[in-house]
């Protein structure tokens, strides 16, 4: 009895010592952050507008069968790049990460930015699916590149890994996997681009999908590290976070839903962040799909959802002007039917003024609008 005392006594060693080695791994994400606040928005502003009222369309090259997720960010000069994925099918082994810029007229041939072999490579980890890109340009110009990569299962073994260009897109760094969690570096998808800080740091709003679907506010220090991440309050069932900075303290999250309520959820935060107020549902229905948010140079709130409980077969803007209070109605941009989709938009307003919408269109390729805020006059 002893000796076999002895034994599960001494089994219990390896454990601790695992144990204790992944304290120590997590001890900086236990110290306390200082408190921040957001890089404020431009002030408001009305800003001279090119070209009439109208909505310019154009459809961006694609050179694979299917295409989602775009994302969209300033490049300067009048300028735009988008961002996506696309391959055979979503989740197939020849999907890739795409890039195009747009000069104001037309979009440039889509180049492949990101591959799996070569993420394989920079990572040294087996990849098997990849996802959701997401693109931001720093003050400094230069241009990053948030993506999710799959190992093994579907896409709540997600990763979110990184590359910065500094040509504008043309040349990537190798990607690097970030670490989300000090424990299990598992399930952390992103959706959104990120909100600068104050400090020099950014927030990445992220979600989980592992069991359970949450929402996360991801911490990054100036150099892109993880430093801290918060999980939302009384946010289940729901993911990818959409983010308005109001001023230095304020910021207002959007949720897409994944419950039987079938509404947008709204989490506020007035202390830079570090603390959200329990998720609502709000008056927005949503079918389980992507929305986009943005803040305008006049201070209201524009929103891309899909206006209805079921299906992704209508996509509509919404216009707040009492911060995300009360929306208008929705001013449809597509009307589908059947097993059309239009779905995952992304939002952009240039320096001039100009609002870009981009979004998957019939999951074959990605559709681009181009237009004034006059145009949103229709919306009441």
């Amino acid at each position: 009895m002893n000796a076999a005392l002895g034994r599960l006594a001494q089994s219990r060693w390896p454990a601790l010592l695992a144990f204790l080695i992944a304290l120590a791994a997590a001890a900086p994400w236990l110290r306390p952050l200082p408190a921040t606040h957001f890089v404020p928005p431009a002030p408001l502003a009305d800003l001279p507008l090119r070209g009439s009222a109208e909505a310019r369309t154009q459809m961006l090259p694609n050179p694979a069968a299917t295409a989602h997720s775009v994302t969209l960010t300033e490049l300067g000069s009048g300028r735009i790049g988008a961002a996506w994925f696309a391959g055979s099918r979503e989740g197939a082994a020849d999907v890739a990460i795409y890039f195009a810029r747009f000069d104001g007229t037309v979009w440039s041939e889509a180049q492949a930015i990101v591959q799996r072999e070569q993420v394989q490579r920079d990572s040294g980890r087996r990849v098997r699916k990849l996802g959701n890109p997401v693109l931001w340009r720093d003050p400094a110009g230069a241009l990053h590149l948030w993506f999710v990569s799959v190992g093994f299962g579907g896409w709540a073994g997600s990763a979110i890994n990184h590359s910065v260009s500094i040509d504008d897109g043309v040349r990537w760094s190798p990607s690097q996997r970030l670490i989300a969690s000090p424990f299990w570096n598992l399930s952390t998808l992103v959706r959104s681009p990120p909100v600068a800080l104050a400090d020099g740091d950014l927030a990445l709003p992220v979600y989980h999908e592992f069991i359970a679907k949450r929402p996360e506010w991801l911490r990054l220090d100036a150099a892109g590290r993880p430093a801290d991440k918060q999980r939302l309050p009384g946010a289940e069932r729901s993911l990818q976070p959409a983010p308005a900075v109001l001023d230095s303290r304020r910021a207002l999250l959007l949720l897409r839903d994944a419950s039987p309520l079938h509404r947008i959820r709204a989490s506020a935060t007035d202390d830079g962040g570090q603390s959200w107020s329990p998720a609502r549902a709000i008056e927005l229905p949503n079918p389980g799909a992507g929305i986009a948010l943005l803040r305008l140079h006049d201070g209201r709130l524009l929103l891309a959802y899909n206006p209805q409980e079921n299906n992704r077969t209508r996509l509509a803007l919404a216009l707040s002007g009492d911060v995300g209070e009360t929306w208008s109605s929705p001013r449809l941009i597509e009307q589908g039917e059947d097993e059309d989709e239009f779905s995952y938009p992304a939002l952009l307003q240039e320096g001039n003024g100009t609002i870009h919408l981009a979004y998957t269109w019939q999951r074959k390729q990605i559709k681009h609008l181009a237009f004034p805020p006059d145009w949103l006059g229709g919306i009441h």
